[in-house]
């Protein structure tokens, strides 16, 4: 299983939310963030959480260990992102993010902003934060 990350689950990594548990679980695991990503987490950190810059640096430092790969913003993933947003209603930097993780080669993408279930091509979105019924 190839596993995307979006945004919030890496804020709740460096939060003292109730979703902290879960998400550094995940994270733990491994996989594949954008340059989106960490921009966006960095945005978040420094603007809404108040985090000084010396936290911020650390926590991208360790982000950058984690994941197996970062995939830079192409215009290929532009390209990408505009056809998604247009053809599935998408607001842009969320088609951005799914853009990403297709390239990738993902076939999940964790994100408590998008649609739980949905699919596109091979790739499922997967709220981490919503409890399952045991199959």
């Amino acid at each position: 299983m190839k596993q995307f990350f979006d945004t919030n689950l890496l804020i709740y990594a460096v939060s003292s939310d109730s979703r902290k548990v879960p998400a550094d679980r995940l994270l733990r695991g491994g996989g594949i963030v954008s340059v989106q990503v960490l921009n966006e987490f960095t945005n978040v950190a420094r603007n809404k959480l108040r985090h000084d810059w010396a936290d911020i640096e650390f926590a991208v430092v360790r982000f950058r260990a984690a994941f197996e790969r970062i995939l830079p913003l192409t215009v290929e993933t532009h390209s990408g992102a505009l056809a998604l947003a247009r053809d599935h209603g998408l607001s842009f930097y969320d088609a951005l993010i799914v853009a990403s993780a297709l390239e990738a080669g993902c076939d999940t993408l964790y994100s408590e902003d998008m649609q739980d279930g949905r699919v596109f091509g091979g790739l499922t979105i997967r709220n981490p934060f919503i409890e399952r019924a045991a199959p």
